[in-house]
């Protein structure tokens, strides 16, 4: 696994992303696509992958972006850092647990910070993966340490 701070000082030339669909939080059935994966495709050829290998019985995916995604490309990135909140109990819920893990990268032209949120019956991981040259992998979203992706 890779960490966020490996951005620093290199340059990001495109950013793709990759959505599922999600039942809203709460009593609704309405389902919406979410985004559940970011690429950072790199000057240098590298691709770096933000992501988090869905499970049963748990929903991870990004909730908000703040910042255009397009102020990061094309300036070398000054400002790569990670923040969670660490699992909590949902109140009024039924056991199960919520999480949010908060990225911030900065670029000369703009800040963007990407929040994930995730929920989970308690067993499963809600953690953020951040790999490199890599795809998705089963099972690998167990990067929660505090210095990681």
């Amino acid at each position: 696994m890779a960490k966020i701070a490996e951005l620093k000082g290199q340059t990001i030339v495109n950013i793709s992303m990759e959505t599922e669909e999600f039942y809203e939080r709460g009593d609704s059935d309405e389902r919406n696509a979410k985004i559940t994966q970011l690429n950072f495709h790199m000057e240098s050829g590298d691709t770096y992958h933000m992501y988090h290998g869905q499970d049963c019985c748990e929903q991870v995916y990004i909730e908000e972006i703040v910042g255009d995604l397009g102020s990061l490309i094309g300036l070398p990135i000054l400002e790569a850092e990670k923040a969670s909140n660490g699992p909590k109990e949902i109140e009024g819920g039924y056991g199960g647990e919520e999480q949010w893990t908060f990225y911030k990268l900065g670029t000369n032209r703009g800040h963007v910070n990407i929040r994930w949120y995730g929920t989970s019956n308690g067993y499963y991981s809600m953690g953020v993966s951040f790999s490199k040259n890599t795809t998705k992998e089963w099972w690998s979203d167990d990067d929660d340490d505090e210095e990681g992706a």
